[in-house]
């Protein structure tokens, strides 16, 4: 009985850190967006998504996880349309309230991957697909050069703490 409490526990923790994170990434977003006048949301996306890689790419050289060999089309496919999506989702956040994500798992399923193990391997073909488009959409939708950008020391913190806590918490069952 104490075993299934302690399991019941870390998954309650487990979702709870994952709403945290992503509340926290919008909320940080919102405010780097609205507040802070860094209005370049695709373009940080893939700047998040890179973290996100490099970070997933450490804790898979730790053995924090396992990677197995899957179809990288599929993977790239999901990637790249990913990649739009929360691009797209983290535009908004621009011109709406705050938001919440939803990752999908039929991908997760049709693989039978756990969503980190996908997430490593779709994060650079996401970052990739925002990284060119990105300053593109961007100028479109701001009239401003994402390279031409004065980067303020508080919004590069604030950049780099939200690549950084870009992960997903999982428990994978």
């Amino acid at each position: 009985m104490g075993e299934m409490s302690n399991f019941q526990l870390g998954v309650i923790g487990a979702l709870f850190l994952s709403v945290a994170s992503s509340v926290s990434i919008v909320i940080c977003n919102k405010a780097l967006i609205s507040n802070l006048g860094f209005p370049f949301a695709t373009t940080l996306t893939s700047w998040h998504l890179m973290v996100t890689f490099c970070t997933l790419h450490a804790a898979q050289r730790l053995n924090l996880f396992v990677t197995k060999s899957i179809d990288m089309k599929t993977v790239m496919l999901f990637g790249i349309l990913n990649g739009i999506s929360i691009g797209f989702l983290n535009l908004s956040l621009g011109f709406n309230s705050i938001g919440f994500y939803q990752l999908t798992n039929t991908i997760q399923k049709k693989l039978n991957v756990s969503s980190t193990q996908l997430l490593y391997q779709s994060a650079p073909f996401q970052a990739a697909i925002l990284f060119v488009s990105g300053p593109v959409v961007d100028q479109m939708l701001t009239k401003q050069n994402v390279f031409a950008y004065k980067y303020s020391p508080v919004v590069l913190n604030l950049g780099s703490e939200l690549s950084s806590s870009q992960l997903t918490f999982t428990c994978d069952m």
